[in-house]
């Protein structure tokens, strides 16, 4: 039976360890999985950790690889969410010369249609911070490329899900023990 590769959210809470990350990539690599996006930060329990891993992959590969997820020591927690079942936004910053802020009306014109900010500015260059979905930000990529990207860098994803996920009461639980 053949499955349908989709984009998955996978969401993994975790204590905060050393090696952890290693190991969590270990699974995708033994697997030969693509990591799209990786971000991680404190969950809303403190002391516990939450990794969001965006990967191309069946259904049938998601829940294999959550059930991997859970058997590793640290790991409290693992989901996975199609798209449509979550809420999810990425960011980015470009650093453009300053020059053609001034030179260039059309790049004035992008930034407002892209809904971007300029962060910072100075004789050298500017800053711009664009947050959005992937397509949004690749197409302000490809609108910004015509004149000069000195740097780009795009942030993971970031998401939570629509449907409560009820982890908050056994991360307080397990917070307790």
């Amino acid at each position: 039976m053949n499955e349908d590769i989709k984009t998955f959210t996978i969401s993994i809470y975790t204590e905060n360890n050393i090696g952890l990350l290693n190991r969590i990539s270990a699974i995708f690599q033994r697997r030969h999985i693509n990591i799209e996006s990786l971000t991680t930060s404190q969950s809303e329990i403190e002391g516990v950790n939450r990794f969001v891993i965006v990967v191309n992959i069946t259904e049938s590969q998601a829940r294999k690889i959550i059930g991997q997820f859970e058997k590793q020591v640290e790991v409290i927690r693992a989901y996975y969410h199609k798209d449509e079942d979550t809420i999810y936004t990425e960011s980015c910053m470009f650093k453009i010369k300053s020059a053609l802020l001034f030179e260039e009306p059309q790049i004035q014109n992008i930034i407002k249609e892209s809904n971007a900010r300029i962060v910072t500015v100075n004789k050298e260059f500017f800053v711009l911070e664009k947050s959005g979905r992937r397509n949004e930000i690749e197409s302000l990529r490809r609108d910004l490329n015509v004149f000069g990207i000195m740097q780009f860098v795009r942030a993971g994803r970031i998401a939570v899900t629509k449907d409560e996920m009820k982890i908050t009461e056994m991360l307080l639980a397990f917070n307790n023990q």
